[in-house]
Order: structure tokens, then C-alpha cells, then sequence
């Protein structure tokens, strides 16, 4: 089961604008293995609606989440800049050093800054 954790991705987010994101962490239903993982969209009202979505996701391939905080990304693919700030009424404030640390893993030619 612990390789249904490899298959997700670390990173999730859209490609351009400014919307919501969440940091949850996933790990195998009654086991130990577990990772730190970071979606966010424009589509999002509220953060619990991404968390809504990714729930269902990760319960299908055998795994349990836990949402740890929400923030808000800024995505400038065309200067190739991801700005990390805010928190999330529902979730509390993500721990947003974690969430740049995966963001600069997936965006290695970016310049990834957090407030």
C-alpha cells in the first residue's frame, strides 16, 4: 500500500492566477506511511471544497487524509513566481515553509516566496 502513497502527486495547483490551497497529509488507512501533499484552485469557493474533492481521491486508492491548514497561492507562470500567504478560516493557517519546500520540488525553475 505504501506505494499508493508514490503515486500521488506532491503538487497539485492551477497553472496561472491567485486562489485558495490546502496542505494535507495523506497516509495508508492503518499504517504508518504517510507524506505531505498540496492542492489548491480558483475553483475553490472555500477551502474545504478542495478538501472535498481530494477526500474521495485518496479514500479510493486505500489512503486516509487529514487536512493541516490553508493559505493562498499567487501563480505567475509567465515570470515563473508562486507567492505562499494567507490562512484558512475553516482550516487555521497552513504551515506555509512546508508548502514552499514542496512547491520549489515540482517548480525548480521558480522563484517560490511566502508572507
Amino acid at each position: 500500500m505504501a506505494d499508493a502513497l508514490s503515486k500521488v502527486p506532491d503538487v497539485e495547483i492551477d497553472p496561472e492566477g491567485k486562489f485558495k490551497y490546502i496542505l494535507v497529509n495523506i497516509k495508508v488507512k492503518g499504517g504508518t506511511d504517510n507524506k505531505v501533499i498540496v492542492r489548491g484552485t480558483k475553483s475553490a469557493e472555500y477551502h474545504n471544497h478542495i478538501f472535498e474533492k481530494v477526500n474521495p481521491a485518496m479514500e479510493t486508492l486505500g489512503l486516509e487524509c487529514s487536512c493541516l491548514g490553508g493559505g493562498k497561492i499567487e501563480h505567475i507562470s509567465n515570470d515563473k513566481k508562486l507567492r505562499v500567504f494567507g490562512e484558512s478560516t475553516g482550516y487555521g493557517k497552513a504551515d506555509h515553509a512546508v508548502t514552499v519546500e514542496k512547491l520549489k520540488s515540482v517548480y525548480k525553475d521558480y522563484e517560490v516566496t511566502m508572507e
